[in-house]
């Protein structure tokens, strides 16, 4: 089954990880319930803390965008981490998607 997450954060950092369901139970999509959603940017707002990232995994695919991921891109400042677990090992891949652009990001860990 896919997974998805969000991240939260300030200053270009993640602080906060919010482990999101999915209301469709399925292997190749993954769609987030509006409500739990706004109750999180409510959460983000009244801590200071700002969308930084969404996680999600892709168990079969590369981790590149689908054709779905653009589409469903509604938050052009955050980053998309996509996991694929296609491969033996776990490989991690980091993007913007701004206009249906795709934008490799280096990720940096701490």
């Amino acid at each position: 089954m896919r997974h998805a997450d969000f991240f939260s954060g300030s200053d270009g950092r993640n602080h906060t990880h919010w482990e999101m369901e999915s209301i469709v139970k399925s292997p190749v999509s993954f769609e987030m319930d509006v409500n739990e959603i706004r109750e999180v940017f409510r959460w983000m707002d009244r801590n200071d803390e700002t969308l930084t990232g969404i996680y999600h995994s892709h168990p079969t695919a590369a981790p590149h965008p689908s054709v779905d991921d653009i589409r469903n891109a509604y938050y052009p400042n955050a980053a998309y981490f996509i996991v694929s677990f296609a491969y033996k090992e776990p490989v991690v891949k980091c993007f913007y998607i701004r206009d249906a652009k795709v934008i490799p990001l280096i990720i940096k860990p701490y």
